[in-house]
């Protein structure tokens, strides 16, 4: 009984247990490799076609294969005033839009987690389910309402590029503030219990404990709100139409697709020119992120 119990106790094989690790390593090479196909696949497909002609495009030739590559797709649209305007209405609204964003945000945040009130909790939740509506349904009245401030105000709000400004933020604020709220109600409360102890107001507490603790949390939302005014089409195709006042989602298809004449090579080299600017922002932000979870985990 005793042998029994001690060969059952004992532990497995070396052998055994480097082939399961073995074994574990292959299938998750496979499924990665399967990941990474699936997401890497369009845009390199993408990248293949911004480089053919349009005759080489419609000959029936390899998908896959540039028989003649060219930057011509590039060059055109590069020096095209009209996409030039495109990427200068999104740079000034997406950088508009995430500077309101995190101001709001931020205060919204540190008055619902910490200065507790009545409804805070209410407020918080409804502040969340304010951005489960989806855009579609919102549109409409906001376009009513800009109608209305017209009649009024007897000012132009529709087809005005800065007009998208004041409406993304119905975006990304609800979002970004519910992000906010988890951060800062992490954080122990005997630090902003003892700052103000010691003589300081809510906005010091603020400034030089949580925002330098939420770091990670402002980031995240920052990436979120500028990728959402950065890609947003929605609006834009809803509340502008002259080229002088489109997006950079919005005009890409309605320049470069012309009744069924679609240009493909353009098409594609405008949509991966649009997706550079958060792709290197998202990657200085994921290097910055890193290196201040670093810093705060050798701070004492």
């Amino acid at each position: 009984m005793d042998t029994a119990s001690a060969t059952q106790g004992a532990a497995p094989p070396r052998g055994s247990i480097r082939q399961n690790r073995r074994w574990a390593l292959i299938w998750s090479y496979v499924f990665l490799s399967i990941f990474a196909a699936f997401f890497l696949l369009p845009p390199i497909y993408m990248f293949i076609t911004s480089l053919k002609t349009s005759a080489e495009i419609s000959a029936a030739t390899t998908p896959w294969w540039v028989h003649n590559p060219t930057l011509s797709n590039y060059t055109a649209l590069l020096t095209s005033r009209e996409f030039m305007i495109f990427i200068r209405n999104s740079a000034v609204v997406s950088t508009c839009v995430v500077i309101i964003t995190m101001l709001i945000s931020i205060l919204a945040a540190f008055s619902l987690a910490r200065m507790k009130f009545w409804g805070s909790a209410t407020l918080a939740t409804g502040v969340f389910l304010t951005y489960l509506v989806p855009d579609t349904l919102l549109f409409i009245p906001l376009f009513k309402i800009f109608a209305w401030l017209h009649e009024v105000t007897d000012i132009q709000f529709i087809n005005r590029w800065w007009m998208l400004i004041i409406l993304y933020p119905t975006l990304t604020v609800p979002f970004c503030t519910w992000i906010m709220i988890g951060y800062f109600a992490s954080i122990p409360k005997e630090l902003d219990e003892a700052a103000i102890m010691d003589g300081a107001s809510y906005m010091q507490v603020l400034t030089r404990i949580f925002i330098p603790v939420a770091l990670p949390g402002i980031i995240a939302a920052t990436i979120f709100a500028f990728t959402v005014s950065w890609a947003q089409f929605l609006y834009p195709l809803a509340f502008t139409t002259s080229a002088d006042q489109l997006m950079l989602p919005v005009g890409i298809v309605t320049t470069l697709i012309k009744g069924d004449v679609f240009n493909w090579g353009q098409i594609m080299t405008g949509a991966l020119l649009g997706a550079l600017p958060p792709l290197v922002i998202y990657a200085f932000l994921m290097d910055y992120y890193i290196a201040g979870l670093t810093a705060g985990a050798t701070k004492g």
